[in-house]
Parts: structure tokens; sequence; C-alpha cells
């Protein structure tokens, strides 16, 4: 994948970039791979989850390749988590963009920032969600509350049929073979299922949000990690698939919640 991206939608007006390599390898050591979204319409744009500052620099070139990042119209924010939206300040220095973002975030959000540097630029999405037009393009910002975020929202874009799923849809797969979209949901469910049954609330909320999105004509899912799911017999058993998912609540008893046994000097601490 080039600098530029893979563009993974083009009619002309409208793309759809997808970034997954920005970080280098060695640094994945130390931190989880990410994707970021570009959605570019016309002369600007909308970027998704930009990460931090290990793809700041990166993907603000790239940008360039697609429109000044100086007109980037609007930062959407699936959730609040560092590898979300911790480059926010830098973004906000050098664009007039704003920050879409659940309105239960609007608060916690400018500690990523200097004093003053979110006022007037923060746009709190209600909890029901809302479907917004964007310089001229209409965009739903999709409720998936708990999965795995309290405030956490969903984009997606009825030009493309791109469903941009956060961390639902996650795969832990070797970070060199992230761009190749999943063919056989099955094989992918060993690199899904430890994150989604951690970081998913409950059954309740998986259940609710498959029949909820059962309702969108999806052509594409894309997960703020691992591989993209392009081909409709994946989408369709992946949400299945959630909505039978074990996970969260669903799994923690007793032995969750116990006084810690062990006891360690910090100096025999093992560190990452």
């Amino acid at each position: 994948m080039s600098g530029t991206g893979e563009i993974l939608y083009d009619d002309g007006f409208h793309k759809v970039i997808m970034f997954c390599d920005l970080v280098e390898e060695d640094d994945h050591i130390e931190a989880v791979q990410s994707n970021q979204f570009l959605i570019v319409h016309g002369d600007s744009g909308i970027l998704l989850d930009p990460g931090g500052a290990m793809t700041y620099n990166k993907l603000y070139m790239a940008i360039s390749h697609y429109f000044s990042p100086k007109k980037l119209s609007a930062i959407f924010a699936s959730h609040q988590d560092p590898d979300i939206v911790a480059s926010l300040s830098r973004w906000l220095s050098f664009s007039d963009t704003k920050l879409i973002i659940s309105e239960l975030w609007t608060r916690f959000v400018p500690h990523f920032c200097p004093e003053g540097k979110t006022t007037d630029r923060i746009i709190p999405l209600p909890d029901k969600g809302i479907w917004m037009t964007i310089e001229g393009a209409e965009y739903g910002f999709i409720p998936a509350h708990y999965l795995h975020s309290e405030g956490n929202f969903q984009l997606y874009d009825p030009i493309s049929k791109i469903l941009f799923s956060g961390d639902l849809g996650v795969s832990l797969v070797d970070p060199k073979k992230v761009a190749t979209p999943i063919e056989t949901f099955k094989d992918y469910i060993p690199y899904m299922e430890g994150f989604h049954q951690r970081y998913m609330i409950s059954n309740k909320a998986c259940r609710l949000w498959a029949h909820m999105i059962r309702e969108l004509d999806i052509d594409m899912i894309l997960p703020q990690h691992g591989s993209p799911m392009l081909d409709q017999q994946v989408i369709q058993d992946f949400i299945h698939w959630v909505a039978q998912l074990r996970c969260g609540v669903d799994l923690v008893d007793q032995d969750t919640y116990q006084i810690p046994k062990l006891r360690m000097p910090i100096e025999d601490m093992k560190v990452v």
C-alpha cells in the first residue's frame, strides 16, 4: 500500500481511502495496529478516527494528495480512546476542521488539547444518532453504544454503502496482512473472538446492533483495526456471528472479582 492509501471506492467525485500502514513496522511492537479512513467529497472531506502522534505526519501528507488539509471539513471520532483521536490538538491547529463525537465525550477530549483549543470546534452527537449533511453529502451517525465504548458511534456512507464500524469487527492479524480483505469469515474468528469477548459489553448490545444494522444497504464494513470486509457473504456471516456472541458481562463471575493474591516488588514486574 502506498503513502496515498488504498482507494476502496471512487465514482470520480466521491472517494473512500484506507490507510493501514502509516505506523512503522517496528512501532507495532509498542502500539496496536490501527486503520485510518478518509472520505473525499469534491475538494474536501471527512477524516475518520485519525489516531495519535504516530500517524499524524504521514496522514497529513497523505491527505494532501487529495485536497489541502486546511480544507478538511470534519474529523469523526467513533469514541474517545487515544488510538482514535489523541492527535486532535494538531488537527485543530493546522486545519479548520471540527470534531464530531458522542456528546458523552465532549468534555473529555479537550484533555488532548491545550486549554481553549476545542472551543466552538466540537459537534456533539445525540445518543440516538443523526443523519448529517456535510459539504453536500449526507452521512448516518449510527449508535453503537457499549460496542465497545459507552458513547460509541459508527459512520455509514450511503454513497459508497460503507459502514465504518470502529472497534466492532476488529481482527488482530499480522500488520503485514491487514490490507488483505477477509475472504472466508470463519477463518478470521480466531483473530476476532478474544478481542470481542473482552471489549464488547454483552450479547444484548451485540444482538440489538445486529437487528438494527440489517436495515442498512452495506457493501463494505471497515473496522478500525485489522482487515476490511468487502464480500457480501462475509458481511452477513459477521453480523450473524455478532448477534450470537457471548461477551463482556456475559462471561464474568465471582472469580473475575477477587482481592489479588499475587504480591511482587515493582523491580520484578515485567516491563513492555
